[in-house]
């Protein structure tokens, strides 16, 4: 079983890496050899695919050759050539057959029917030609008198017709009606629908897909049904389910019968982050289109693009964790838009945004199921270890057939030794099984030691989705060691790094981290960290700040995005389309549809007393490390302010200048984008510690402070602080430099000269202003 495991692995592994030719040529050689399929052939050459085509004539009764075998399953895609008599060539039949299994077996096979002088009805109903050769076979099964030929005949002729009917219910050509019948016009079509193909890459998916074709098939027969309506379905199910496997799977399975498609993951969390926005409307353009999008500039402009595309294709978008009614609002507009035939899914953990007919739940593992997907992971192979069975069982019951906790669970277990099983079970069993979060709380406990643990709650909290080399430089230091710290949590499955050096984190994992922290105790001032943007705006409104708080994070815009409509219009003024995007409305907003409009760049009424806060709320934090207080007002003296601080992000900071009782010895990261700021400190400010300092779109600053103070600076980023006119000459001591962004600074003009003494900053991490600068 291992062996063809593995087996399976290299195959698929394969079909991702290396192919000998993108497209195989399937054609009756008598009807199209010298003619259409020549020049199809020289012109997809032209074009530079790696084509083959078998030259050679297949005398009658001949098997089909090792090496058409071969040359189907390494090649990225099939066009099937259909002509009047291709039905009467059995061995034309036997190679459908084999490219249509190739396809099944792994999804990332492409077929492209092309209907040359014959229309798909013919091929999909055995009529006309094609009907009259199935009536020869039917008169070659009657004379037969070997009854075993008879019956392999019979068996054939049955996959025959199927296979005919498969491939007539695909997304083809017909040269009738798409050139109608200039063969030329028609060829040039093909190549144009070839290169679309080609680069629509399938997606990753996790190598273990237990049970997934059985849960998939009511979704995917309501895929490739025959209806011209526009329809919406909903994968739905509790966290760690696999509802994102599942859509990626059948993404994979289906995206190619439709003429465009689109997934877009972690809409959510994107959704809530600034430009995250605009970057997923970039991206469903991009997909549907074949091709980079450029910059979408306003709503109304994406609206309309988006409009036209889905109008006139026949496509499958497929959005990944929608968990808001306007959100669904929306793509039921999207609906509305769509060619005929087209199709919408979703995945959610809120099954009753969706009408009952539009659900298709996910259900947990059978037991059986989830012997095997734990063993997967636990040793390699889909049954336990002899020694290792009664373990496995006891585990598998525990899980209750939730994937994620068999993968957590499974992945922590690899490798130890009997009795560390024995210890662990028994120790899984003390946690109450209601609760999957309690039993995801069993790889945390796994961590070595106290630092580690520390270190997830703080991730866990604060930082997903932040970049892990900036994470580390926040809270890497002598009681954390976060660099080697961060890669243990990725060996036990706590964290993943992204293609962007993105720190990720599972939905359920991280609820399982703040919710160790909610144990703490039931009073919100007592934990040790607060994230809630209403548990901490509550316990600095009424000043019940204590000694037990090390983070806190207070986004009044969030808590305005939670509070109701009126107080929303009040807080958001007015927007600067002018202005870098700092939205926080949500993405299907970003198509239009909204109660209200929300726009670019937050411009709010910080001097409204309702929502400000006192300074001193903070008098008792002593132990403050983290703090993130963005479009906050603070009033009020800072003596107090907590001096323990590694990390301060505050957007929108709303002062004219840092306050200069304001204490920030400790300070490692110092993050005030969009801030009011017009100048930030005057002289020497000593802040010894401070690695990141990060003022982009501080649009009234107009000169940087003096360096003397932060020699240890390595990261200066004033990205569009469209007035700064001046960078202090202190600049040239800042020998740790390696990056700074002055990019849309567009009232700088001369930097200073001895800048390019600063041997750290390196050439790539200077990002300089659109237009020339004159050395000082």
């Amino acid at each position: 079983m291992a062996a063809i495991v593995k087996a399976k692995e290299e195959e698929a592994s394969s079909s991702i890496c290396a192919y000998t030719y993108d497209v195989f040529l399937s054609f009756r050689g008598e009807d199209t050899r010298k003619n259409f399929t020549d020049h199809l052939y020289t012109a997809l050459v032209q074009a530079g695919y790696r084509t083959f085509r078998d030259d050679d004539e297949i005398e009658k009764g001949e098997s089909l050759k090792p090496e058409l075998y071969k040359a189907i399953n390494g090649s990225r895609i099939s066009i099937i050539v259909f002509s009047k008599d291709y039905a009467s060539s059995p061995w034309c039949l036997d190679e459908l057959v084999m490219i249509l299994e190739c396809k099944k077996r792994t999804s990332r096979h492409e077929v492209l029917p092309v209907f040359y002088d014959v229309c798909p009805s013919e091929i999909r109903k055995q009529k006309g030609r094609t009907g009259e050769a199935f009536d020869e076979y039917v008169e070659q099964y009657e004379v037969q008198i070997d009854h075993g030929r008879k019956m392999e005949l019979m068996e054939k002729m049955k996959g025959w017709k199927e296979a005919l009917k498969k491939v007539a219910d695909l997304a083809g050509m017909e040269l009738k009606t798409q050139a109608n019948g200039h063969e030329s016009r028609f060829i040039h079509k093909i190549i144009n629908c070839i290169r679309g193909k080609l680069r629509r890459t399938p997606l990753f998916v996790a190598p273990y897909l237990i049970g997934m074709q059985s849960r998939a098939k009511n979704i995917n027969k309501w895929l490739q049904d025959d209806s011209s309506k526009v329809s919406l379905r909903g994968i739905c199910g509790m966290g760690g389910i696999g509802k994102t496997t599942m859509a990626k799977f059948i993404y994979d399975e289906n995206y190619e019968s439709f003429d465009c498609s689109c997934f877009l993951a972690n809409v959510r969390e994107m959704s809530q982050k600034p430009n995250g926005l605009a970057s997923l409307q970039r991206q469903l353009l991009s997909s549907i289109l074949n091709k980079k999008h450029e910059k979408i500039y306003n709503v109304d402009e994406g609206i309309i693009k988006i409009k036209k595309v889905v109008s006139c294709k026949r496509v499958l978008i497929v959005i990944d964790d929608v968990d808001q009614i306007d959100q669904l609002n929306a793509l039921r507009a999207i609906q509305d838009w769509s060619y005929r035939g087209s199709k919408i899914i979703i995945t959610t953990r809120y099954e009753r945004l969706l009408k009952p007919h539009e659900v298709f739940k996910v259900e947990e593992l059978g037991y059986d199921e989830s012997i095997k997907l734990f063993s997967f992971y636990a040793f390699g192979d889909d049954h336990p270890i002899e020694g290792y069975k009664e373990h496995v069982k006891r585990v598998v019951q525990l899980c209750g057939g939730l994937p994620l906790a068999l993968e957590v669970i499974g992945s922590s277990l690899c490798g130890r030794t009997i009795p560390q099983w024995a210890s662990k079970v028994k120790k899984l069993e003390a946690v109450p099984h209601k609760k999957i979060l309690d039993k995801l709380k069993i790889s945390y406990d796994c961590l070595e030691d106290d630092n580690d643990k520390r270190l997830f709650l703080d991730i866990a909290c604060f930082f997903v989705g932040n970049d892990k080399d900036y994470t580390v430089k926040v809270l890497d230091n002598n009681d954390t060691y976060a660099d080697i710290g961060i890669q243990c949590l990725i060996d036990r499955c706590l964290l993943k790094i992204d293609s962007r050096n993105k720190l990720i984190m599972h939905k359920l994992l991280q609820d399982m981290g703040r919710n160790i922290v909610k144990q703490e105790s039931l009073e919100p001032q007592r934990r040790s960290r607060l994230w809630h943007h209403n548990e901490a705006y509550s316990v600095l409104r009424n000043k019940k700040g204590t000694t037990t708080i090390e983070g806190l994070t207070l986004d009044i815009s969030m808590l305005m995005k939670d509070g109701n409509i009126a107080r929303k219009r009040k807080y958001y003024e007015s927007f600067d389309n002018a202005s870098p995007s700092t939205g926080i409305c949500s993405f299907f907003h970003h198509f239009g549809f909204s109660s209200f409009l929300l726009g670019q760049q937050i411009r709010h009424d910080l001097g409204n007393q309702s929502l400000s806060l006192r300074a001193d709320a903070f008098e008792k934090m002593e132990r403050l490390r983290l703090l993130k207080l963005n479009y906050t007002q603070l009033y009020g003296s800072y003596d107090n302010f907590p001096k323990k601080l590694i990390w301060l992000c505050w957007h929108g900071f709303p002062l004219k200048y840092m306050p200069i009782e304001l204490s920030l010895e400790n300070l490692v990261a110092l993050d005030l984008r969009h801030s009011k700021l017009e100048e930030v400190w005057t002289g020497r400010k000593f802040l010894g510690s401070l690695k990141i300092l990060n003022l982009s779109y501080s649009e009234r600053l107009a000169k940087t402070p003096n360096f003397l103070g932060v020699s240890n600076l390595e990261r200066l980023i004033l990205k569009g602080c469209v007035r700064l006119i001046e960078i202090c000459e202190s600049i040239e001591f800042l020998e740790e430099l390696n990056l700074l962004d002055l990019k849309d600074c567009k009232s700088l003009r001369m930097l200073p000269r001895n800048i390019y003494k600063l041997g750290s900053l390196e050439t790539n991490n200077l990002w300089l202003l659109d237009t020339f600068c004159w050395w000082k």
